[in-house]
């Protein structure tokens, strides 16, 4: 089995499911990253890209405590995808993984810069609570960077409440669209 690629007990017989991932980077080309990140989705098993965000440039920002604070780094390229995974939630999240360290992603410390960033945000309607994972994203309504491109693709998933919120928060889109899927 290679990295990032799903046992197949995870994965015989399911109903696909919509997931929602935030792509982010603030090491390098971070554009050319995020739309590197994309295509490495579209080629998982049992997958398929159905939307893609625009890119949205944002300031890093560390929401880790529950208040905001500035924190070190080069500004963010962020966006976000939804997909149809036959993938279990805990084998997407092996899969993600697997791409942040192809693009070599490092884990210094907490919210240190990297050269790619993929969270799970949304597992269809699944509400997990485990070790390893925690869908929906815990810290997901904090961040304008999150919202904004999720309301974008699935304004069904954003509360306006949730958006006026993070109104604050600086971001700004990128011109141009990233591929289609």
């Amino acid at each position: 089995m290679r990295l990032g690629e799903p046992q197949e007990k995870e994965t015989a017989g399911r109903e696909p499911v919509t997931a929602c991932i935030a792509l982010g980077a603030n090491l390098g080309d971070a554009v050319a990253a995020l739309h590197q990140a994309v295509h490495a989705l579209k080629a998982l098993p049992l997958t398929q890209v159905r939307r893609v965000s625009s890119f949205y440039k944002t300031a890093p920002l560390d929401t880790d405590s529950g208040s905001e604070a500035p924190a070190p780094g080069n500004d963010y390229i962020n966006a976000v995808v939804a997909l149809q995974t036959g993938l279990t939630a805990p084998a997407l999240l092996d899969a993600l993984q697997a791409l942040e360290l192809q693009a070599g992603r490092e884990r210094p410390y907490r919210n240190a810069p990297r050269t790619l960033d993929l969270d799970l945000l949304l597992y269809g309607s699944a509400r997990i609570d485990s070790a390893r994972l925690t869908v929906p994203h815990p810290r997901m309504t904090q961040r304008a960077f999150v919202l904004v491109p999720l309301a974008e693709i699935a304004p069904d998933q954003v509360k306006a409440e949730q958006l006026s919120a993070v109104a604050h928060q600086a971001i700004a889109r990128l011109d141009g669209l990233p591929d289609s899927p």
